[in-house]
């Protein structure tokens, strides 16, 4: 498994290049970031320079298309998915991924219908690049009723819908606090396959009862109390070997530097790294 970063976490990171830089200097091997817009900064030949030169790989991009919003919406943005997607493959990134909320203000049988089809566009088009698609379910219970009907938010529903969408590129972005927050155990990762998993974001929760943990209380990796070595070891053992990246998500701005708070990540890593076994 690669170690990777994204900008959650690190505070005010003034560019693309300063996440480059700053995930070498601690040690990661990847970066999350828009690949369109490293080329549109330093052409094709400079962007692949900077991450090579820093030992870095892309990744994963994120899904840019909007839709969870009305079709006019969400189809304005499909031609900019191309090109997004399009960069992606020039830059060797094979990963994209998005979130689902778990509630909607629509009906949920009308939005599901909805979001497959639109999802599975998505894919298509990616597809069409090399890219997989990882769907991301989203645990927090204050979540699952910040709208007007429950949606989807456990791993088993969230499974069944990849088959329902029906494009091979599709998986699971897998999140240790999705995980935490719903109750699921280290039995639910080892009964996956490594292909069903896209991506994994790592982070750690607080001590506080898991029906109170918010969403945007995240903690740094071996800063809470998620068995991260468990969960890492789980993935291992599974045959999962793609990257982990570290994303932390807080109510308000961090008042540390990139540079401290990137330590602290790297801390973090290294602690939960080692006890799950895992070569450094």
């Amino acid at each position: 498994m690669l170690k990777g970063l994204t900008k959650a976490g690190l505070g005010a990171v003034e560019s693309d290049k300063q996440l480059i830089e700053l995930a070498a200097a601690g040690g990661f091997r990847a970066v999350d970031t828009d690949a369109k817009g490293l080329i549109e900064q330093y052409g094709e030949d400079g962007a692949k320079r900077l991450l090579e030169q820093n030992g870095l790989v892309l990744g994963a991009i994120g899904l840019s298309v909007e839709w969870r919003s009305d079709e006019e919406t969400f189809l304005a943005g499909l031609p900019a998915l191309a090109e997004e997607a399009a960069a992606a493959k020039k830059l060797g990134c094979t990963r994209c991924c998005t979130y689902i909320l778990p509630s909607t203000d629509l009906k949920a049988s009308h939005f599901a219908l909805l979001a497959t089809r639109r999802l599975r566009t998505c894919a298509q088009i990616l597809g069409a690049y090399g890219i997989r698609l990882g769907l991301e379910f989203v645990g927090p219970h204050h979540l699952r009723t910040a709208w007007k009907h429950p949606f989807i938010w456990t791993l088993d529903e969230t499974l069944d819908w990849i088959d329902t969408i029906g494009e091979p590129n599709v998986g699971l972005l897998f999140d240790s606090y999705h995980w935490y927050t719903n109750g699921h155990a280290i039995a639910d990762i080892e009964r996956l396959q490594p292909h069903q998993i896209v991506h994994v974001h790592l982070n750690d929760a607080p001590d506080v009862p898991v029906k109170d943990v918010l969403d945007n209380g995240r903690l740094y990796p071996g800063e809470g109390v998620i068995d991260l070595p468990g969960f890492l070891s789980a993935l291992k053992r599974i045959g999962y070997n793609g990257v982990v990246s570290q994303e932390i998500l807080t109510s308000s701005a961090p008042e540390e530097t990139p540079e401290q708070l990137l330590r602290r990540s790297q801390q973090g890593f290294t602690r939960v790294f080692t006890a799950a076994g895992l070569e450094e």
